[in-house]
């Protein structure tokens, strides 16, 4: 059967340099820290060109550090799609903050300045724009709506990271590095993947990062001289050595998946049925996810049988999301208001086939024989 990720044969591209990085972290045992860790740290921040990269343990503790670290406090609003991951907003429920939760783009999936606009309120104090699936949000507008009434911006940038963002002034800037910290999570099916849980926080400004590396050492400057109230996240030695391994190749899998997310696109260019990911003229995308729409009379429908199909083929595929976040048990508490129509509509009707840097073209064939040939029998 196909996989949604192929690891193992990106794994044997380099397993040679893989193993040797490992065993040098094996024989060193040096496990927590030292010069693997600080040899990624510093070639993601070149990479990124960004001043600042702390690692940490996971993305969802690089969001929860952030906010921390931007001094936000139980009552805060946060402004987050409705769209999304449940970590995005998850840690904000854990802080005691409030998560304020807006519709999305129907094309790009993505928050923008609009909605951020129309959600704030005197108590907000954050916008957490989500890069989802591999291509920028509306940044340049959040930003201009963020400096305009003085909010704080934190990039969750786990699924985007090496995209490319262009203002319109003409300068590039990669995800991740445009608000007052970026977010990432190198997750093993992530484009940047360890073999484990791994994370880092991003950022130019030398206080907050200041506080991010406090905060994410137990709150200490120095050791055993604890100035915040802090946590305990760190990547460990081994998963940075992976990193720096497969960071060289980051680009190129990235073209590799932009390769496969064409090769979808034509194939499907003639199915009614569906619409292929929409593409940001701001943004470049790396396809984390390939994430296609449903447009049926009955999408729910359409896709639990087309999944079914896929999955009779050795086909997986994958729905992201399909339920909003404000319908979770986990969020009741904070949702008082009417359903979000893009949301609800995009929940119902998406639906991702597998994508990752490995993919042939006889198997994205076989992927795209099949999903034709079902909508071909509906027709």
């Amino acid at each position: 059967m196909l996989q949604m990720v192929d690891l193992k044969k990106q794994y044997q591209r380099i397993d040679a340099d893989i193993n040797r990085e490992i065993m040098e972290v094996l024989q060193s045992t040096q496990f927590i820290g030292g010069p693997k860790v600080n040899a990624f740290r510093e070639n993601l921040e070149k990479y990124l060109n960004v001043k600042h990269v702390i690692p940490c343990a996971n993305g969802t503790d690089a969001l929860q550090i952030a906010m921390m670290a931007l001094g936000l406090k139980p009552g805060d609003e946060v402004i987050v799609p409705a769209f999304t991951y449940v970590a995005t907003a998850e840690v904000i429920g854990l802080l005691g903050l409030t998560p304020v939760m807006t519709d999305v783009d129907p094309d790009t999936f993505n928050i923008t300045a609009e909605h951020v606009k129309a959600a704030i309120t005197p108590r907000t104090k954050a916008i957490v724009p989500v890069h989802l699936f591999g291509q920028c949000a509306d940044m340049e507008g959040i930003l201009e709506v963020a400096h305009e009434h003085g909010l704080f911006v934190i990039e969750d940038n786990a699924q985007a990271i090496g995209a490319d963002y262009m203002h319109s002034d003409g300068h590039v800037r990669k995800a991740g590095t445009m608000g007052h910290f970026g977010c990432t999570s190198f997750f093993p099916s992530k484009n940047l993947g360890c073999y484990g849980d791994g994370g880092a926080i991003m950022t130019n400004y030398d206080e907050f990062a200041d506080a991010a590396r406090m905060i994410a050492n137990h709150g200490q400057s120095r050791q055993y001289y604890h100035d915040k109230i802090g946590v305990n996240s760190r990547l460990d030695a081994i998963q940075a050595a992976i990193l720096n391994v497969k960071l060289p190749h980051l680009d190129t899998y990235n073209t590799n998946r932009r390769s496969a997310a064409d090769a979808y696109d034509a194939a499907f260019s003639d199915v009614a049925a569906l619409s292929a990911p929409a593409r940001s003229a701001k943004s470049t995308h790396v396809f984390h996810q390939y994430t296609l729409k449903i447009n049926t009379p009955d999408p729910v429908k359409t896709r639990d049988e087309l999944k079914a199909y896929l999955q009779e083929k050795g086909i997986p595929a994958m729905i992201y999301y399909p339920v909003p976040l404000y319908k979770q048990g986990a969020f009741q508490h904070w949702w008082h208001g009417g359903e979000l129509p893009v949301t609800e509509q995009l929940c119902k009707s998406v639906f991702s086939l597998p994508m990752h840097s490995e993919l042939t073209p006889d198997v994205i064939g076989k992927i795209t024989d099949a999903v034709r040939g079902f909508f071909a029998g509906k027709a």
